[in-house]
């Protein structure tokens, strides 16, 4: 099973998804950051849909460089939405997390258009997307600002995420997160732990230098105190980038991220 993603056409911006195919450029909000690409299998069932969010620091990113993650997740099956969102300096914390829960709305209005169903949607992110994924999971409240709540998210992958980060304490991202400083812990997930919350996997690899695998190790852990089910994984062989990468043909003898990934969303939909 292949996707093909296509340019935006007036099919697409009229949300006419055609079976088999990709759609990009779609909007999910009224603003130019606010759009998403599609991948679809190109045909068979959809096991699950799937919002990937990307990394890069909430200061960089486009979602046109996953075509590689949304080609290679759609031939097993999957329908993968991955979304724009907006980055510093053009916008702060929270405006990140907010359209991160406009683009999961727009999933779970979607789903069935899409193939999929809207009791099977998953969230996955990589670094600072990871980071989102959590805080979407955590915090009721950016769900149901579109009268949704994380309990319509079947389940969180989290690849490398800064879970324990205090962005107020760290120079390089204290700006981004300014509007935190009455409320450091809205922006730390390990802070926001809580029983019911979405059960999560969360994936590290050992020689990350840029976020450290002890912040995935803790987070599942304090998820784990709090009653919710977190299980961390964490590899040996690779580093920050190569965690994602191993998704992706020629790099999964690195790590078996892929596999584990649909175990755990097999596992989340066997249990519906």
């Amino acid at each position: 099973m292949v996707a093909f993603p296509l340019a935006s056409d007036a099919a697409h911006q009229g949300l006419a998804f055609r079976s088999g195919i990709g759609s990009r450029h779609v909007p999910y909000g009224p603003l130019p950051r606010q759009q998403l690409d599609i991948y679809r299998p190109k045909s068979g069932e959809v096991k699950a849909t799937i919002l990937y969010l990307y990394g890069g620091g909430w200061v960089s990113g486009a979602r046109w460089y996953y075509r590689l993650f949304g080609h290679a997740m759609a031939a097993r099956g999957y329908a993968v939405v991955v979304p724009d969102y907006h980055l510093y300096p053009k916008a702060t914390f929270p405006t990140f997390v907010e359209d991160a829960a406009l683009a999961f709305k727009w999933l779970h209005d979607h789903a069935g258009e899409l193939g999929g169903n809207s009791a099977r949607l998953f969230v996955m992110g990589h670094s600072a997307g990871a980071h989102i994924s959590a805080l979407l999971a955590l915090d009721p409240k950016y769900l149901q600002a579109h009268d949704l709540h994380p309990s319509n998210i079947k389940g969180v992958v989290g690849l490398a995420g800064p879970y324990t980060l205090n962005p107020l304490k760290w120079r390089g991202v204290k700006d981004i997160f300014a509007a935190s400083a009455n409320d450091p812990a809205s922006a730390r997930p390990i802070k926001l732990a809580r029983n019911g919350a979405p059960p999560m996997l969360l994936l590290h690899g050992e020689r990350d230098r840029i976020v450290k695998s002890e912040a995935t190790i803790n987070f599942a852990n304090a998820l784990t105190a709090a009653g919710s089910k977190a299980d961390a994984k964490i590899y040996k062989s690779i580093g920050h980038f190569e965690i994602f990468a191993a998704f992706l043909w020629g790099w999964r003898w690195r790590a078996p991220v892929l596999k584990d990934t649909e175990a755990f969303i097999e596992a989340r939909l066997g249990g519906a």
